[in-house]
Parts: C-alpha cells; sequence; structure tokens
C-alpha cells in the first residue's frame, strides 16, 4: 500500500479510501442495498489487511448505523492510532428543524452523537457533507473550529459544493484564525469530470487534498455499458439523480474504457481507477465496497499505470455535463 499527505498537512493516509456508506441496516435505513454487520465487517477486516487505513463515513448514513458498524469494527481489528477515521455533519437526522444543516446547535450536538455511534474520543477528519446556504459561513466555521478546539476532531474537509463557496470558507477562516479545510470530497470520476473547471484547480493552488465520492460512477465505469450487475446498481435511487438520462459521450466513453481494460486484460474498475489517481490533486478515491472481490480490483488499480496515449483516448470523448452531487 502507497500512503500519501492528505494536503498539505503532516496526516499520511492509503491511496484507497473505504467509503462506508454500503454498511448499515437495509430494514430501518434508506438504503435497500446496504450491506448488514455481519456482512461488512470481512470487508473492513480485509481493508486492513491490505493496508488500508482510511475510513470515511457519515452520521446520516443509515441512519447512523454505518458509523455504528465501522466503529466497533474498527475496534476489534486495529489500535485507534492505526487508522484515519472520517465522518460528516450535514444531512437530516430526524424530524425537527434543527436537526440538519450547518448551524452551531446542529454541528455540536452531531459530533457527540457521532463520537458515540464511533466508539470515539475523536475523529481524524471532520467533514461538512454539504453547503448549508440557511446559515452563515461564519457561524459554521467558528462552530467546526471549537469542535476541533474541544479536541472532538483534528482536521477538517468539506465537500461538494462551488469553488466560489469554498474559496469564501477558505478565506473566512484564515482572516478569523479558525481551523481551515484540508480535504475536498467530490463528485469525480470518467464520466463526470466538472470539477475540472475550478475546484481541482483551486485544491491544488491551496493545498487541499481531493478525496473523490463515487470514483466508479456508482459502477457505470466498472462494467459494459447498460449492464446491471450488483443489488446496488438496480436499487439506488440517488445513482439515477446523478447519471440518467445518460449522455451519448458516457457510452462512448464506457466503450473506450472496455476496450482498453481487455487490451491490457484487467477489470474496467482498475483501469478506471488508475485513471483518476493519476489526476493531478487526487489523494485517495473513496472507494465503496459491497462485495470483497471489488476490493481487491481496487487494491490491484494502484499498480496500474497508464500511458498518456491511454489517457487521452479516455478522456477524448467527454463533453460538459450538468453539475450533479451538491444537493
Amino acid at each position: 500500500m502507497d500512503y500519501i499527505r492528505l494536503g498539505n498537512t503532516g496526516l499520511k493516509v492509503s491511496r484507497i479510501c473505504l467509503g462506508c456508506m454500503s454498511f448499515g441496516n437495509s430494514k430501518t435505513g434508506t438504503l435497500a442495498w446496504a450491506l448488514g454487520e455481519e456482512q461488512a465487517r470481512p470487508i473492513i477486516q480485509k481493508a486492513l489487511e491490505g493496508g488500508l487505513n482510511f475510513f470515511d463515513t457519515a452520521n446520516v448514513y443509515s441512519a447512523g448505523t454505518s458509523e455504528e458498524i465501522t466503529g466497533r469494527a474498527l475496534k476489534d481489528f486495529a489500535k485507534r492510532e492505526e487508522v484515519v477515521l472520517a465522518t460528516k455533519v450535514h444531512g437530516g437526522m430526524g424530524p425537527g428543524p434543527n436537526q440538519h444543516g450547518l448551524s452551531r446547535k446542529a454541528i455540536l450536538q452531531e459530533i457527540d452523537h457521532s463520537l458515540k455511534r464511533l466508539g470515539v474520543d475523536y475523529v481524524d477528519l471532520y467533514q461538512i457533507h454539504r453547503f448549508d446556504p440557511e446559515t452563515p459561513m461564519e457561524e459554521t466555521l467558528q462552530a467546526l473550529h471549537d469542535v476541533v478546539r474541544a479536541g472532538k476532531a483534528r482536521y477538517l474537509g468539506a465537500s461538494s459544493m462551488h469553488a466560489w463557496q469554498f474559496t469564501k470558507m477558505l478565506d473566512l477562516a484564515e482572516r478569523n484564525g479558525w481551523t481551515k479545510f484540508v480535504s475536498m470530497q467530490n463528485h469525480y470520476n470518467l464520466i463526470y469530470r466538472e470539477e475540472e473547471r475550478e475546484m481541482m484547480g483551486l485544491c491544488r493552488a491551496e493545498g487541499i487534498g481531493v478525496i473523490p465520492w463515487s470514483p466508479l460512477a456508482r459502477g457505470r465505469v466498472a462494467r459494459p455499458w447498460g449492464e446491471v450487475s450488483t443489488a446496488r446498481a438496480k436499487n439506488d435511487p440517488f445513482s439515477h439523480n446523478l447519471y440518467g438520462p445518460s449522455l451519448e459521450s458516457d457510452r462512448q466513453v464506457v466503450e473506450h474504457l472496455a476496450v482498453l481494460s481487455k487490451k491490457r486484460g484487467l477489470p474496467m474498475a482498475q483501469v478506471a481507477l488508475a485513471w483518476l489517481m493519476g489526476k493531478p490533486g487526487v489523494t485517495a478515491p473513496i472507494l465503496g465496497i459491497t462485495q470483497l472481490r471489488h476490493l481487491e480490483e481496487g487494491l490491484a488499480a494502484l499498480s496500474v499505470r497508464l500511458s498518456e496515449e491511454e489517457i487521452k483516448g479516455l478522456e477524448e470523448s467527454y463533453i460538459p455535463h450538468a453539475i450533479a452531487g451538491f444537493n
């Protein structure tokens, strides 16, 4: 396993992050394809054995069950100081008007709830899951700073938003002496590259680590075009919001990927991940796993190197897309 600094920090993370949204309770949560604890634990254990030290979850995943499963498994299979544990705040955790968003009240109550579910005293990376237009940026940033000062988080991260919003938050934090964001978790893959317009350049300029979510486009770049092979692919409405209706250019990208993968004798997922990890500024794609073979393919992608000609071929059919994933 290769390890890399997260942005300009001294924190070192594995080149692949295990996304734990796949773990939860399909009966009480909102994800019909979520794996229960018995199915999730072998995946987490295998990830640790493969050298992964970076694990990402969120309070809203399966209404907190993902945090509980992840926390118990990491406690059983690893020492706390060996892992980099990340979670997020923003999504609705109840019907009340203060049980979502990035107000001071929401942030301070949700960090405590997340720590309890995870069974830890602190998280390594505390991230705002989305931008909250209803809360002043100053309120959000000062509350997050207080979370760090209280020892409940070591670093702060952000997720999908416009580059101008992220720029303003970085500037406000610096001018007020508050803890700055060190990472950006954004939507980025072979068939969604809109982040290359502004956000990727901003992150490189500011020394922000990039940890893309949906690096395989919900499996669309991991299998032949139009093929649906997993329970998640069949029961993930958010996926349809992100990628449907598909553009003709998406099909062309995926078909070119399939040809290259066959030529290289590699699974499509390995080639797609190798392309992403080779992009300037990318620290660690967040890989959601529902089958152990997916983890094995992800680990194998670390040794794949693409030529300039191969990269050009993968990229040449792409055309601009509507912004997706900010809400």
